[in-house]
């Protein structure tokens, strides 16, 4: 059987590129796709870009004795899951709102660019950021202000990700974006070129549900293993092994069968340490180890003896100074020093010196008793097997012979029994997993609103409990007693040829998980939201809510170009799944085209590169001067932005008169006014 060993791949720190001078005297400028799961910078004079990690930051915990851990941003992280509870993100979903961790971002990333230029980035800046993205984390005093005021930055030009990942892709002027992101997923439609917001839908769902299902599912099918399965390694599973079903109850229902359930299984290996096997030791050397052991034990002893001699000693010394204060009469002094030590009069004090002095002669005499014992140890051997034990004639020897064999086959067939009732146990969970679905629906269909599963830790509890049914593992102790049987066999049974040995522990068996439905489960959340209690629509309902917006002509111009992009959008099988619902869900005999992004993760960061390298960008940039006139949330609009609505001015404070009242406190009248 094939078995997936993780990969566990640990991040390699960014290095410092060259600031070289032609980028520095022309001016080129900075693109910055600022993904909530990805960062991706680069100059737009490049092919690629220079720098892409984790939008993340650790602070690791202070050790004692030691000074606070330094900083930790993207790519320096080397193990995730080291400092899992101590990451913090820039990030509320998709929109930035913890502009200090932003700011340690960008200091990350204009350092390892090699910018050294002293109190400023002589760079027009080109950043992504949402869609619709409220101005709040625009004006002044945030993104705006962090990169004029704090990096002295010459301009500023705004886009939306999916939408210079559209225009990269040379999409025609009509159009659906499906964008999938980390936290969310939109529905865009574009006409003429230009974005239609107010038609415009959101999901609440994206890469990170994905993930954080996968990782809650495996938890609660092997809750022993609670700790091995991290985030991490769901995310992997998620990224290189799962997929989007075309019909998924249909798929679902294949793997009741249990050979359809052995031959598309996903057996994963977690890390494990295995156990050191020593080899037998000879009985010159069993011995020899006894001896020493001996030696160590005496020598601990002798120790012990020494340190409660020398701690009587000390003891003793201090009761006869106590004597000497008595023969010099100092009585007072002397009475002092009794009740330091509890005692009532001259008689116990006496009493506990003679019966000190006789325990310091044991002691003296034991350790010389010790030091002047035979340095040889005699090890008692046990006593030899009767001969009356040993087989006698032939007959016996038979029956012993057979009696190992018996005990060797009861271990096998142990085994095969155990393997049989995980199996089973395999089975069960599928089957439990098929009706969880069927009720969740039942339950989507009746009152989506009223579908609230996965929101308690309670819901999860029947995983539980169907876990706690399963199998023992393969025990250790009977794989060493059943190497000891087969070892007694090939010595005394010639005819002995290890049949049926092929049984046998794999190492690490025990630390395996079987991922079956699983990958096929979490993507599915993509049109399935209510399967995590979700009370949102699925990509496919969401297209059809959305369609059904327009008049039927102009469905047929945005579904002649469904775009998709995100990260996400790359999962193997969505492409002819969403084919498939939009033939469901449109009028019999329309056609409709769906495209996907040449580099889902990337085209957003291309496009950006793009429109800084067109002529015109000088129109789109806001420049200093423009920021301070006109306030941080200022910005102009262009193919790939959102599109400007200033802020409102806030509402005058509204004048409400005094009213006098008369108010009774501990019977005396009070005139108080009411604002």
């Amino acid at each position: 059987m094939d078995i997936l060993e993780l990969k566990d791949v640990k991040s390699v720190a960014d290095i410092i590129h060259t600031y070289s001078e032609k980028i520095k005297a022309d001016s080129i400028p900075l693109v910055i796709d600022n993904g909530s799961y990805n960062c991706r910078v680069g100059w737009a004079t490049d092919k690629d870009p220079l720098l892409i990690f984790k939008n993340l930051i650790a602070k690791p915990r202070k050790e004692r004795g030691k000074k606070d851990g330094e900083l930790q941003v993207g790519n320096e992280i080397a193990n995730i899951e080291a400092v899992r509870f101590q990451l913090k993100t820039q990030f509320d979903r998709n929109v930035v709102t913890h502009f200090e961790a932003q700011e340690q971002i960008f200091d990350y990333t204009f350092t390892h660019l090699g910018i050294d230029t002293i109190g400023s980035v002589n760079h027009p800046i080109i950043i992504t950021e949402a869609f619709l993205n409220p101005n709040y984390s625009r004006n002044c005093k945030l993104m705006a202000e962090l990169l004029f005021e704090c990096y002295n930055v010459p301009s500023i030009a705004y886009g939306v990700d999916c939408l210079f990942s559209y225009h990269h892709n040379n999409c025609a002027s009509d159009g659906l974006i499906v964008s999938i992101g980390y936290h969310t997923t939109h529905i865009i439609p574009v006409l003429d070129g230009k974005v239609d917001a107010a038609n415009s839908r959101r999901i609440n769902v994206g890469g990170y549900h994905i993930t954080s299902y996968m990782h809650r599912l495996l938890q609660l099918k092997y809750p022993v293993h609670v700790n091995a399965i991290n985030p991490s390694r769901a995310e992997e599973l998620i990224h290189y092994h799962s997929k989007i079903t075309l019909d998924y109850q249909e798929e679902i229902s294949k793997w009741a069968d249990p050979d359809y359930y052995d031959i598309n299984i996903l057996r994963v290996q977690l890390p494990y340490v295995a156990p050191t096997s020593t080899p037998g030791l000879t009985v010159e050397q069993q011995k020899e180890r006894k001896r020493e052991l001996a030696r160590r034990l005496m020598e601990i002893n002798a120790r012990k003896r020494e340190e409660r001699l020398a701690e009587d000693e000390e003891q003793l010394n201090q009761l006869l100074a106590v004597q000497d204060i008595l023969e010099e009469g100092d009585a007072e002094e002397f009475e002092q020093a009794l009740k330091s030590y509890s005692l009532a009069n001259e008689a116990d004090l006496i009493k506990m010196i003679h019966n000190l002095q006789a325990k310091v002669e044991r002691t003296r005499q034991k350790i010389v008793a010790a030091n002047s014992q035979e340095e040889n140890i005699v090890i008692e051997e046990k006593p030899k097997i009767k001969q009356s034990l040993q087989p006698k004639d032939q007959q016996d020897f038979d029956e012993w012979i057979t009696g190992v064999k018996k005990k060797r086959q009861d271990i096998l067939d142990k085994r095969i029994a155990k393997r049989q009732r995980r199996q089973d146990m395999a089975k069960r969970r599928t089957a439990a997993a098929q009706e969880r679905m069927r009720i969740i629906s039942q339950l989507a269909r009746k009152e989506k609103r009223d579908d609230d599963f996965g929101m308690r830790d309670e819901d999860w509890d029947v995983y539980k409990v169907i876990n706690r049914e399963g199998g023992d593992s393969d025990s250790e102790l009977e794989q060493e007693k059943l190497i000891e049987l087969e070892d007694v066999l090939r010595h005394h049974d010639p005819e002995f040829d290890g049949a049926g040995s092929s049984v046998q522990l794999i190492p690490g068996e025990t630390h395996q998980l079987h991922v079956g439905i699983e990958r096929l489960r979490a993507p599915e959340l993509l049109f399935q939201p209510s399967m995590i209690g979700l009370v949102e629509a699925g990509i496919a309902e969401t297209i059809e809510f959305v369609l059904k917006r327009y008049t039927p002509e102009v469905q047929m111009r945005l579904t002649n170009n469904i775009f998709l992009t995100g990260g996400p959008a790359s999962y193997p099988g969505l492409l002819d799944r969403l084919k498939r619902e939009l033939k469901e869900i449109r009028p019999f005999g329309s056609s409709f085209q769906v495209n996907i992004a040449k580099n889902t993760s990337l085209d957003a960061w291309y496009g950006a590169r793009d429109f800084g390298l067109n002529g015109d960008i000088s129109d789109y940039l806001v420049t200093r001067k423009e920021y301070e006139e006109k306030g941080g949330e200022y910005f102009k609009d262009h193919s790939s932005s959102n599109v400007f609505s200033p802020s409102p001015d806030p509402l005058p404070m509204l004048q409400v008169p005094a009213i006098s009242e008369q108010i009774v406190v501990e019977d005396a009248i009070v005139d108080v006014e009411i604002e």
